[in-house]
């Protein structure tokens, strides 16, 4: 039963289909939200999202979340649809697994440009769109806060210090017009892109960083983003907040 504390709200979760954005997108909606949900392919996914939610709560927009072209469709399907906009919860990642000498020019681009340049023009294009008490969320990541990373997380996290800065930044752009931006950095989480088929020995490995030796859900981020997305963070901007089980 939804507890309404975001009737009337609408809100936008790119990578809504799966993972943190799946479980994001059904919170908010049992909160009272509307959601809009953009996917890459996840047609089928999608759909059942749709008619979970409802025809009158939900709508799914197929596009690619690093295409200004479909950020721009994205943001022009909800006004139109919904007439609003309230949250902008940019989710979709890239974990490109290289270290420096194993990066080419094609990986660094397509890391940033799904990590870095989506987020940044679809907040643009939100932008004229939000009004006082609207709510900008990003994902960052705990491991730009752990010394024991390892060589491999480079590029990836040479995007998620981009998205810590544009957090800081926009705070300051937005905050004037009463929009708090802020993000969470997860943990390991149990969903396809922390766990693309690794191994028992990998997942352990994994685990063994953090004290009560889990993993996260996607229930749990979802439970923050609700939170960031609520009035009751209505003074909590250009903060990263850490969700990931004291592993950082």
């Amino acid at each position: 039963m939804a507890t309404l504390a975001l009737a009337g709200k609408v809100a936008i979760i790119t990578g809504g289909s799966k993972g943190i954005g799946k479980a994001t997108a059904l919170r908010l909606a049992r909160d009272g939200a509307k959601v809009v949900i953009q996917h890459p392919s996840n047609d089928k996914g999608a759909q059942e999202m749709v008619d979970e939610i409802g025809e009158l709560n939900a709508l799914a927009v197929k596009g690619n979340a690093s295409s200004v072209a479909d950020s721009e469709e994205l943001i022009r399907r909800t006004v139109e649809v919904f007439g609003q906009i309230d949250i902008v919860i940019s989710n979709t990642g890239y974990l490109p697994i290289r270290d420096l000498v194993s990066t080419s020019e094609q990986d660094f681009n397509d890391c940033m440009d799904v990590n870095v340049k989506g987020p940044y023009f679809l907040i643009q294009k939100a932008a004229p769109h939000l009004h006082p008490g609207a709510r900008v969320i990003l994902i960052s990541s705990a491991l730009c806060h752990v010394s024991t990373v390892s060589p491999p997380y480079l590029l990836y996290l040479t995007a998620k210090g981009a998205i810590e800065q544009m957090i800081r930044v926009l705070t300051k752009d937005l905050g004037p017009k009463e929009i708090t931006v802020n993000a969470i950095a997860p943990g390991p989480t149990d969903t396809e892109l922390s766990t693309p088929g690794s191994s028992e020995p990998a997942s352990n490995a994994i685990k063994g960083l953090i004290p009560n030796g889990r993993l996260g859900t996607p229930q749990e981020m979802a439970e923050t983003m609700a939170y960031l997305s609520s009035s009751a963070s209505a003074w909590v901007s250009g903060q990263i907040l850490r969700v990931n089980g004291g592993m950082a």
